[in-house]
C-alpha cells in the first residue's frame, strides 16, 4: 500500500510530465487503432460520403474528449469558471491559458489520427470515389451509361471484387489519383499542425511575456491551492473521525463500567492530538457553513489582510475575540450574524 502511495505522489508532484506521456500514449494508440480497424466502405453512393466523412472525423472528437476527460484539470476549470465572485476575483487570462493547455494535449491523439487516416487514404477514396474526373483520366464515349448508372458505377471504385466499369475507367487509376490527393491533404494537415505548434509553443511567449507568466504562475497557484485544501480537508475528517470514534467507545465503556462497576480506560494520547488538528471546527454544521463558505468567497489572495469591514462573507457585524485562531474567528463571525 505505501508503495502505491508513493507512485501516486509521485504522479502528482510530476503532473504535467504525467499528462504529457498520457497524451502520447493516446496518440499511439489512436496510430494503432486506425491500424487495427477493418475499413470497409460499403460502395453505395449515398453512403460512401457520409462513411469516409465519419471515419476521418468522428474518432478525432471522440479523442479529443477524452484527452479532456482523462485530464484532472477539467473539473478545477470548471470549479474555477462556475464559482461566486466573492473576495477572491476571477481572471478571464488564467481561465483562458488553463483551457488552452489542455486542449493542446487533447489534441495530439486527434490530430495523429487525421494524419494517419489522410496519409492511407481510405477514407477519401471512399468518400470522393464518385467525383473522379472521368473525362480527364477514362474514357467518356461509352455509351449506354445514364448519369445515376455512372456514379453507381464509380461508387464501386474502392470494392474491387464488384467493380465493373474498367470499360470507361480502369480501377487502380482512379484509386491512385484519389490518394495521392489524400497523401497530399494529410502531409499539408501536418505541416499546419507542426507550424501552428511552433507557434503556439515559442512566439506566444515572447508577444505576451509578462501576461503569459501571470497567467501560468495563478493557474499553478489554482492546481496548488486546490490540492492543498483537499489534502486538509482529508486531514481534518480522518481527525473528526478519529475523535467521534474514540467518543462513542468512550461513552460505551463508562456505560460498561457502571453497569459491572469497572473504572473507564483512560483515553489514549494520539486523541489529544488528532483534536487540535480539528481547528475549532468540531461539529457537522461548522464543517459545511466552512465548505460552503470556502466555495462562496473563498479569502483575499494577499498574507496581511486589513481589518475586513462588517457585513462581508467572513467577517460579522460583530468582530469574534482577537485571540481565538482563525478558523474559530471566522466560525465566531458567521454565528455572530446568524
Amino acid at each position: 500500500m505505501d508503495k502505491f502511495r508513493m507512485i501516486f505522489q509521485f504522479l502528482q508532484s510530476n503532473q504535467e510530465s504525467f499528462m504529457n506521456g498520457i497524451c502520447g500514449i493516446m496518440a499511439l494508440a489512436s496510430a494503432q487503432m486506425y491500424s487495427a480497424f477493418d475499413f470497409n466502405c460499403p460502395c453505395l453512393p449515398h453512403y460512401n460520403l457520409a462513411y469516409g466523412l465519419g471515419i476521418l472525423l468522428v474518432p478525432p472528437f471522440i479523442l479529443f474528449l477524452l484527452g479532456f476527460v482523462l485530464n484532472n484539470n477539467v473539473s478545477m476549470l470548471a470549479e474555477e469558471w462556475r464559482r461566486p465572485q466573492g473576495q477572491r476575483g476571477k481572471d478571464p487570462a488564467v481561465l483562458r491559458y488553463m483551457f488552452c493547455s489542455m486542449a493542446q494535449r487533447a489534441m495530439i491523439a486527434p490530430a495523429v489520427w487525421v494524419s494517419v487516416t489522410l496519409l492511407d487514404g481510405k477514407c477519401i477514396t471512399c468518400a470522393f470515389c464518385t467525383s473522379v474526373p472521368v473525362e480527364t483520366l477514362g474514357n467518356i464515349s461509352h455509351p449506354g451509361l445514364s448519369q445515376g448508372e455512372m456514379t453507381r458505377v464509380l461508387a464501386r471504385i474502392p470494392c474491387k471484387e464488384i467493380y465493373d466499369g474498367q470499360e470507361f475507367i480502369a480501377n487502380e487509376v482512379a484509386i491512385r489519383y484519389l490518394r495521392c490527393i489524400s497523401q497530399a491533404l494529410g502531409w499539408c494537415f501536418v505541416l499546419l499542425m507542426t507550424t501552428l505548434a511552433f507557434l503556439v509553443r515559442s512566439l506566444r511567449p515572447c508577444f505576451t511575456q509578462a501576461a503569459f507568466l501571470k497567467s501560468r504562475y495563478w493557474s499553478h497557484y489554482i492546481d496548488i491551492e486546490r490540492k492543498m485544501f483537499d489534502e486538509t480537508c482529508a486531514e481534518h475528517a480522518r481527525s473528526f473521525a478519529k475523535v467521534c470514534i474514540q467518543q462513542f467507545f468512550e461513552g460505551m465503556s463508562t456505560d460498561l463500567a457502571a453497569a459491572h462497576c469497572h473504572p473507564p480506560r483512560k483515553a489514549p494520547v494520539d486523541v489529544g492530538e488528532a483534536a487540535e488538528k480539528l481547528l475549532g471546527i468540531t461539529d457537522q454544521g461548522s464543517m459545511n457553513v466552512a465548505l460552503k463558505s470556502w466555495h462562496r468567497c473563498k479569502p483575499p489572495l494577499h498574507l496581511h489582510p486589513p481589518t475586513l469591514p462588517s457585513g462581508n462573507g467572513w467577517a460579522g457585524e460583530k468582530q469574534p475575540p482577537a485571540h481565538l485562531p482563525a478558523p474559530r474567528r471566522e466560525m465566531a463571525a458567521y454565528y455572530s450574524r446568524v
